[in-house]
């Protein structure tokens, strides 16, 4: 991991949280592109390349094919992608990791641990149902048009300005609790499905523990400019869901030690998707307002 960190998901502020195993520091936030010593110039022009790709290919789009985009449509895709990448580190597989099927692989092993997944993806639901109704009675307050106009624009630019702070172009506010879910819980003699239920709903409520990519702040615009309690359930439940499917590779018999390396070796690219999909949808979003 680099040393040089900017705001929100480069730079580790306060302690280190604690292993799984509570042994030694945990794994500290992500990597901005283009933060390592050793990045050379290259590195910044191929970013730099990437974020005016991003956002021409939402300006087209936006032009030619404008009428035909929904976005609501839109939104709850980039919502669903964002609730991935907010496993693609391996801080944010780390709880996951915890809630493996027990014992050796096997076909029992699997439908033993069917309980802990429900429990997941039911603490999930509940913490997409709260924060999404919340966000819903903001949308009714605010004095919007819905996904059009003024709204539309303003979401637009949040979004190319967050894609931007991906990209390390423009360091932004990154608002987050820095915490993990309860490790220790383990240790309490509580049932694995009551944890993997606590799991669910922490992780489900998205601020209550690190955020790992500002697509989460663009889902929320949208959300509050949707002016509807249903689009912000909506969006909430696209971006749990995609924030939760990471869940079912424990299904397989796949070593943690497989995914952790491949999270770990990956990491920096998840940070170049935020900044393509943020950058792309703002574009969009920005036009469509306009227009």
């Amino acid at each position: 991991m680099a040393e040089n960190r900017t705001e929100g998901r480069a730079r580790d502020a306060g302690s280190s949280p604690k292993s799984p195993e509570g042994k030694g520091e945990g794994v500290p936030d992500a990597v901005i592109p283009g933060s390592h010593q050793e990045s050379g110039g290259w590195r910044k022009v191929a970013v730099s390349g990437l974020a005016a790709v991003s956002l021409s290919a939402g300006a087209y789009a936006a032009l030619a094919f404008g009428s035909q985009l929904n976005p609501m449509a839109i939104g709850m895709l980039l919502a669903f992608a964002g609730g991935l990448l907010s496993t693609w580190s391996p801080c944010g597989y780390s709880s996951l990791s915890l809630l493996r099927p027990q014992g050796r692989y096997s076909l029992s092993s699997v439908m033993g641990w069917l309980p802990t997944l429900g429990a997941h993806a039911l603490g999930y639901a509940l913490g997409a149902v709260l924060l999404g109704g919340l966000l819903g009675l903001g949308a009714l307050l605010l004095p919007t048009s819905g996904l059009a106009g003024t709204g539309l624009v303003a979401v637009g630019a949040l979004a190319i300005a967050y894609g931007l702070h991906s990209f390390g172009m423009l360091p932004l506010p990154y608002p987050q609790r820095k915490a993990q879910v309860p490790h220790d819980i383990r240790n309490r003699g509580v049932p694995m499905w009551q944890i993997s239920l606590l799991y669910g709903f922490s992780l489900g409520l998205n601020f209550l523990t690190y955020v790992r990519t500002p697509v989460i702040y663009a889902v929320v615009a949208v959300a509050l400019v949707s002016g509807s309690v249903t689009g912000a359930l909506l969006l909430i439940g696209a971006l749990n869901l995609g924030r939760f499917a990471p869940m079912l590779v424990n299904a397989f018999p796949i070593r943690d030690a497989t995914v952790q390396h491949w999270l770990a070796s990956h990491e920096e690219n998840s940070v170049l998707v935020d900044g393509t999909l943020l950058a792309a949808t703002g574009a969009a979003f920005l036009l469509l307002g306009l227009g």
